[in-house]
């Protein structure tokens, strides 16, 4: 949202403050940029009026998990631990209530890495995406933007880690200097969400609950950066780093430190204490719902609710609900089997649509439900022509509109529908879901009708007319019309839905040989434009909203399957890959760019529409089918659950949009 954009209260929408989130507002006045210093004169905010204040609860009801613990001093009560302006959360409207605290919540994973979806389930971020897919705060009490360079982010006052030490601008002050601006730490420098046109911020601290993040340009990128499933961390517990920090720590101390963890030097000693995402280091402050107690390796691992966390129901309890959270690791491929054995109370994770009747089954004789929650991704499955492919006669043909509309209405959609999704999913293009702010109904249905004879018509045009006694056409250099579409061979579907669409293309005089690779090998060959076609999902995210980065639309990436090496060239600075040389993916980038520097709603808006309209029309990604469904098992006694959801990394975080620390158990579980 921008300043020159105002809400239905009047006031700007780009000061996000708590009010709007239950809690007391900041309501801040028009601030000049101060000067280029670590810190400014500090500019009070403005607390609202108590008229306006939503009430407070009278009592903040702590869970009894921690009773003894209070009781005996070592901890204190619930009301000294949560900021004086918690972030309070309305449990309320359809499938939702407010509940009680207890249970051990079981979920099962396939590898030890997994625990990182603790902090994708968790949620907690400086700022996070509301149900309108708008940034709010969350961790933060407010936030103001100006001219949309200027960030100015307000500190819930007494806000703490999972440890009791307080959250300070000191925290992201050590962040941007001892660790993004330390060639030890960060080789590479500062997180490009942080360097619009390469440019790094002015960081000042304000006051000790308000700190700044300045450029002479918009940075659109910041704010989605830090809300996103996983964020740009600009904030780390700097009490408990510094001892592994060479700036900070005893020399002496610090290297036997190095020792005793066998490590290189004090800066892999640093990382490897330091991981945020993937919360390996148990002793590691948190300021997520849950804290992990268990060091790895470990087949299982504990997460013990956050003393000091900043959300509380309207009734005043404290969340996370539940107390504590187990990940039992075991192999990916038993996880469907160990869930329907009733061994998770939550359980999306390494679970697939085809397993849905197998679980429905064993639902009837174990304590847990079957919800089908919507995969928010552009496209479940979409054909990917390489437009970088090294041999001249198939890169041609792939850069032929006409040949990619034509293989697209060669596609019964409605048969992939029905024989593999029970007609359950939908026919779409690769394109923002209904979902979202920025879907066009005509965009999600452009040239995605089934017509074999229009499909005829685009390939005779193209030339394609000769034909062998088989019935294949003949390329240009008297080749056939035949070639290998690669996988990554991670999914049964995926050959299903080859097999459907092999007949299809046979019929327009095509033909195609599936075949499944191991992913590293599968990106290689794609990269090195030996792979003429392949199939991936399509836009990760289809939940766009105008404020979100759309370097899914544009080649921004050597992942993306369709031009891997203008990909590479835009995210290696033109060292590697190539420069686009068609004027569609040229269109695209000059889009994005305009992106990166646009500082209003409107102009990121047209941008967005003008992208979606491109790849829609152009059909750089075939999108077969979207809005598949995602099995999610919950115990019969998890409440808050929704029966229907979206199931996406971005912006969701999977179930972390839907906030699990509001989840409860009507008849607490223990752990086992």
């Amino acid at each position: 949202m921008t300043q020159d954009r105002r809400d239905r209260r009047g006031h700007s929408p780009t000061r996000r403050s708590a009010l709007a989130l239950g809690s007391a507002a900041l309501v801040a006045s028009s601030l000049p940029r101060p000067a280029a210093s670590q810190t400014a004169t500090p500019e009070p905010a403005t607390v609202a009026p108590a008229s306006i204040r939503p009430a407070a609860p009278a009592t903040i009801i702590d869970s009894p998990f921690f009773a003894e613990k209070v009781s005996a001093g070592t901890l204190p009560p619930v009301a000294q631990r949560i900021p004086s302006l918690p972030r309070i959360v309305k449990v309320e409207g359809p499938e939702r209530e407010p509940g009680r605290h207890g249970g051990t919540m079981r979920m099962l994973m396939g590898d030890q890495r997994d625990i990182r979806m603790m902090t994708l389930y968790g949620y907690t971020r400086l700022v996070g995406y509301d149900k309108n897919l708008e940034i709010t705060p969350d961790l933060l009490a407010g936030f103001e933007v100006q001219e949309g360079r200027i960030f100015t982010l307000d500190l819930r006052p007494g806000h703490r880690w999972s440890d009791g030490a307080p959250l300070t601008p000191e925290d992201f002050r050590y962040w941007w200097e001892d660790m993004a601006n330390n060639k030890r730490l960060s080789p590479g420098g500062p997180p490009q969400s942080l360097l619009p046109g390469g440019e790094k911020p002015v960081f000042e601290i304000l006051s000790p609950t308000r700190v700044r993040y300045s450029w002479s340009r918009p940075n659109p990128v910041f704010l989605p950066s830090l809300a996103a499933a996983q964020p740009t961390y600009i904030c780390m517990p700097a009490h408990y780093l510094k001892q592994f920090h060479e700036r900070y720590a005893d020399k002496q101390a610090l290297a036997a430190r190095i020792k005793a963890v066998r490590v290189r030097d004090w800066g892999a000693l640093h990382d490897r204490l330091s991981r945020t995402y993937r919360p390996e280091n148990p002793d590691l402050p948190t300021l997520d719902p849950w804290r992990n107690l268990t060091r790895v390796p470990a087949e299982q691992f504990t997460f013990e609710r956050n003393p000091y966390y900043h959300r509380i129901d309207q009734n005043g309890r404290q969340l996370p609900y539940v107390d504590e959270v187990t990940l039992t690791i075991g192999t990916n491929q038993l996880v469907p089997a160990k869930t329907a054995a009733g061994e998770a109370d939550l359980q999306a994770r390494y679970i697939r649509f085809d397993n849905y009747t197998f679980l429905k089954d064993a639902s009837k004789r174990m304590n847990f439900e079957v919800k089908l929650w919507k995969r928010a991704e552009g496209s479940y499955f979409a054909l990917m022509p390489n437009l970088n492919a090294i041999d001249p006669v198939w890169r041609d043909l792939n850069r032929d509109v006409r040949y990619r509309r034509a293989l697209s209405a060669a596609i019964n959609r409605k048969d992939v529908n029905k024989v593999i999704f029970f007609g359950l999913a939908k026919e779409s293009g690769n394109t923002a879901l209904p979902e979202s702010p920025l879907h066009d109904p005509e965009l999600a249905r452009m040239w995605m009708k089934e017509d074999q004879g229009l499909a005829n018509r685009l390939l005779d045009e193209i030339g394609l007319t000769r034909r062998d006694s088989e019935g294949v056409r003949l390329l240009p250099d008297g080749r056939r019309l035949e070639f290998t579409i690669e996988t990554a061979g991670e999914s049964t579907e995926e050959t299903d839905i080859l097999d459907l669409i092999k007949q299809d293309f046979y019929a327009i005089g095509i033909k195609i040989y599936p075949r499944s690779t191991q992913r590293d090998v599968f990106r290689r060959r794609i990269l090195a434009g030996q792979t003429v076609m392949s199939v991936w999902t399509g836009m990760d995210n289809a939940l766009v909203a105008a404020e979100m980065e759309p370097d899914a639309l544009a080649p921004t990436s050597s992942a993306q399957f369709n031009w891997p090496r203008w990909g590479q060239y835009f995210e290696t600075g033109g060292r590697e890959g190539e420069a686009p040389d068609m004027p569609g993916p040229n269109r695209l980038m000059e889009l994005y760019k305009a992106w990166r520097v646009s500082s209003t709603h409107a102009e990121r808006k047209a941008i967005w529409q003008e992208m979606l309209a491109i790849n829609a029309e152009q059909l750089f990604t075939i999108g077969v089918i979207n809005s598949t469904l995602q099995p999610v098992v919950v115990s019969r006694d998890l409440r808050n659950v929704p029966d229907k959801g979206l199931y996406s990394f971005e912006p969701g975080a999977f179930f972390g949009r839907y906030m699990p620390d509001t989840f409860w158990f009507d008849r607490p579980k223990t752990k086992g």
